[in-house]
């Protein structure tokens, strides 16, 4: 099936991931664009949850791929698809600064064109499928030196 989207050139895959290692989150989302070098977006904060992590890597990943004019359908593969159906939950408030940036990107790229589409798939970390594991293993790559070690608990 995947092999099938990289053959389609109107088609973006965007795989994403999050860690939180010592109160630092990373989020990182690998872009895969027909025709194009692999967009790796990789994002480092702290004290946010794990969800709000997630969901800026689906924000970074949206935006990656909506910009671009040729890509009229966007499929966005993530280990954590509860978190992804957050992002049309109305009644999650505490998520609202992300999913309005997300709703935000999908409005524009629906309205460049009526026909684009955009996909959720979920893919478990233990399928160990190579794409999604090359990003989970970019998510917990990073060893964060504290800065304040005493006030690091």
């Amino acid at each position: 099936m995947v092999i099938e989207l990289f053959l389609s050139l109107s088609t973006a895959i965007v795989i994403t991931d999050a860690s939180i290692k010592n109160n630092i989150a990373t989020s990182i989302s690998h872009t895969h664009i027909p025709n194009s070098p692999l967009i790796k977006t990789l994002h480092h904060t702290v004290f946010v949850t794990s969800t709000e992590a997630e969901l800026f890597a689906i924000r970074c990943g949206i935006n990656q791929a909506s910009i671009k004019e040729d890509i009229f359908k966007i499929i966005i593969i993530t280990d954590s698809i509860h978190v992804a159906k957050k992002i049309f939950d109305p009644l999650s408030h505490s998520f609202q600064a992300s999913t309005v940036a997300i709703l935000s990107d999908l409005r524009q790229f629906f309205t460049n064109n009526q026909s684009n589409v955009i996909k959720f798939w979920e893919c478990p970390s233990c399928l160990n499928w190579n794409l999604h594991k090359e990003v989970d293993k970019d998510s917990k790559a990073f060893n964060p030196l504290p800065i304040y070690p005493c006030k690091t608990s």
